[in-house]
């Protein structure tokens, strides 16, 4: 077994909620879907990664004009798609006529999800849901966004099996306030680190202040440090975004509890399959 506090592996069994995964390994998912294979974001690319057997899928959410939940990642439309600017002012019904691009910029049939669509894809399967409550392209909140989500999540059945996950505090408090049986993640990256001039494994003191089950890092942030840090808090710790095999490699070898990759066809292959 791992290394770890029975703390710890509680949690990860409270989290995972019936997509098991064997001892000594880490937990797949696939992020955005599996950008690197699909359209992310798209249902296409979430439809197969649970095709891959992996335990959670990782997406975005954002709120349209009308205040629909909808996934992306980015909060303007031309990266990933057929559409231009800002999405929140976009309404459901002009997203309608948006088509998803793969990263090589061909244009297929995927259109741009809801998050219900999503969710009536992701309930009747074993798999988790890693869910990042974005921010709008000038940088500030959805008002209402957690409360639209977590009324979906309850809707469809699917609240003890997904992580809400934000980089902004105030995101995961908000969410923790209305729910505190929803676990919850604070993410990290390099900018704020480097902003309030702290060590990386600082972020782990940050998620316990917010009562947040988990913690994700950047995967170049992760260090000894930053493992025993979450090993003696009883946080979960995961990794992203881990897409080469060297990288995947060393966050096995670290002892993270899930690597979130655009890979997970590789990640599956390296770290072994599910339990049955």
């Amino acid at each position: 077994m791992r290394r770890g506090a029975v703390l710890l592996l509680a949690g990860l069994a409270l989290l995972t909620a019936g997509a098991g995964s064997a001892p000594g390994r880490p937990l797949v998912a696939a992020h955005r879907g599996g950008a690197a294979l699909w359209p992310e974001n798209s249902l296409l690319a979430f439809r197969n990664a649970l095709g891959l057997g992996v335990e959670y899928v990782e997406t975005d959410v954002h709120l349209s004009a009308d205040g629909q939940v909808v996934v992306m990642h980015d909060p303007t439309l031309e990266r990933t798609s057929t559409g231009v600017g800002a999405l929140r002012e976009r309404t459901l019904a002009d997203l309608e006529a948006v088509r998803l691009r793969a990263r090589d910029g061909s244009v297929g049939d995927e259109r741009v999800p809801t998050l219900a669509r999503l969710l009536d894809l992701l309930a009747p399967s074993p798999v988790g849901l890693l869910l990042e409550i974005k921010v709008d392209h000038r940088k500030q909140r959805y008002p209402g966004i957690e409360e639209k989500v977590l009324a979906l999540l309850r809707a469809h059945g699917m609240q003890q099996r997904t992580l809400v996950m934000a980089f902004e505090r105030e995101t995961v408090r908000r969410v923790r306030e209305l729910d505190p049986s929803v676990r919850t993640a604070l993410l990290i990256g390099r900018g704020e680190l480097q902003r309030d001039r702290v060590r990386p494994a600082e972020g782990v003191a940050r998620a316990r202040e917010l009562g947040a089950a988990a913690i994700g890092y950047n995967h170049r942030l992760v260090d000894d440090e930053v493992v025993a840090a979450a090993r003696a808090a009883g946080v979960v710790l995961g990794a992203w975004t881990v897409n080469e095999e060297a990288d995947i490699r060393r966050m096995m070898a670290a002892g993270v509890d899930l690597i979130i990759s655009d890979r997970p066809d590789l990640v599956r292959r390296l770290v072994g399959p599910a339990r049955p």
